[in-house]
C-alpha cells in the first residue's frame, strides 16, 4: 500500500512554481471549497457577473462605451419622437381633411347616379308615350300618323 504525504520545499521563496501553504491542501479539502463555489455560483446573476467585467475593461474604454450606447438611445429617442409626430400630423390631417372630402365625393356620387336614373326613367317614358320611329312589318302610313277621321 502507498502512503502519501506532504512534502515541505525548504527554499519556497526560490522557486518560480511555488505556491503558498493555502493553496496546498489535501484533493478532499479542496472538494469541499469546489463544492462551496457551487452555492456561491448558484447566487450568482448575470448583473453580478457583468459588473465584475468592469475591473478587466480600461476605463477608457469603458467611457467609449458608455458614451456610444448614450448617444445611439438619445438618437433613437429623438428619431422615435420626430417619427410619431410626423404620424400623428399625418393622421390628424386625414380626419379632418380627407374623410369629409370623401364623404361629400361619395354623396356627389350618389346625387349624379340619382339624376342618371331620372333621366332614364324620363326617356323610357318618352320613348313608352311617342309612337315609334322604325315601321314593324305589315303596318300601314296611316296607322303611324295616328286616328284620322274620315273625310280627311
Amino acid at each position: 500500500m502507498v502512503k502519501v504525504s506532504i512534502v515541505e520545499e525548504k527554499d519556497v521563496t526560490s522557486s518560480p512554481y511555488s505556491t503558498d501553504d493555502e493553496s496546498r491542501t489535501s484533493s478532499s479539502a479542496s472538494l469541499s471549497s469546489v463544492g462551496s463555489d457551487a452555492s456561491v455560483d448558484a447566487d450568482e446573476t448575470f448583473f453580478d457577473r457583468l459588473s465584475a467585467l468592469v475591473d478587466i475593461v480600461p476605463p477608457t474604454t469603458r467611457h467609449t462605451i458608455t458614451s456610444r450606447i448614450s448617444r445611439t438611445a438619445s438618437f433613437l429617442k429623438r428619431g422615435g419622437k420626430i417619427a410619431g409626430n410626423i404620424v400623428w400630423v399625418i393622421t390628424t390631417s386625414a380626419l379632418l381633411v380627407a374623410l369629409p372630402l370623401a364623404l361629400s365625393l361619395e354623396d356627389e356620387a350618389k346625387i349624379v347616379a340619382q339624376e342618371k336614373e331620372m333621366m332614364e326613367q324620363q326617356q323610357g317614358a318618352q320613348q313608352m308615350l311617342a309612337p315609334s320611329a322604325f315601321p314593324t312589318p305589315g303596318s300601314s302610313d296611316q296607322t303611324q300618323k295616328g286616328l284620322v277621321p274620315p273625310g280627311f
